[in-house]
């Protein structure tokens, strides 16, 4: 059942990046058009950019941008960009492109584990915002991520069975919301103090 799980899991991400690619080469030919610019030539320039680290991709909005999947970045000792965190502690601040799925503490996102108390012993309160969130990452490490909390900083409070390596649940209070938040790959701001 799980190697037929991650040969769909990879198909999604084999039609993600497709569809991607097909987003790019349309915002190209868009900008072409507009520019006046022959889209060939545009395409050819593009293709350097992203050989050399400069190239578009796609943001959260499907529109391309300029990512930091392309730019070596040295975070070391680096504050988030994000003036609404909570965040001013000090500390090592690294960016990690992380797939983050969602959950709430009903018996559908959690089984035998809808108690209301996570994996540290945290009793969930009404508008919390934690992450549950790999072993590598301790309890209580801080990270930002685009989207969620207000651009609040929130802290690992919980583990999840299928939440290994760079993945992430962030917790929602009811079903719907997590459910409306499905399935992302951000670039997330951890905290290594």
């Amino acid at each position: 059942m799980e190697k037929a799980t991650d040969k769909n899991f990879g198909v999604f991400l084999k039609l993600i990046n497709l569809t991607a690619v097909i987003c790019i080469l349309s915002s190209i030919a868009n900008t072409a058009r507009t520019k006046g610019d022959d889209p060939i030539t545009l395409l050819k320039t593009t293709i350097t950019k992203v050989e050399t680290g400069s190239g578009p991709v796609l943001n959260e909005s499907g529109i391309t941008a300029e990512s930091e999947l392309y730019k070596p970045e040295n975070t070391t000792n680096k504050q988030p960009d994000n003036s609404q965190s909570n965040a001013e502690q000090p500390g090592e601040w690294e960016s990690i492109r992380m797939r983050i799925t969602a959950y709430c503490p009903c018996p559908k996102c959690c089984g035998q584990y809808s108690d209301g108390i996570t994996a540290c012993g945290h009793e969930i309160q009404p508008g919390d915002t934690f992450v549950a969130a790999d072993r590598r990452y301790p309890f209580g490490t801080e990270m930002l991520i685009p989207g969620y909390s207000n651009g609040r900083a929130v802290k690992v409070l919980d583990r999840g069975g299928a939440i290994k390596g760079n993945r992430l649940d962030v917790f929602f209070a009811n079903h719907q919301e997590a459910l409306k938040w499905g399935v992302k790959y951000l670039n997330v701001k951890v905290n290594h103090k």
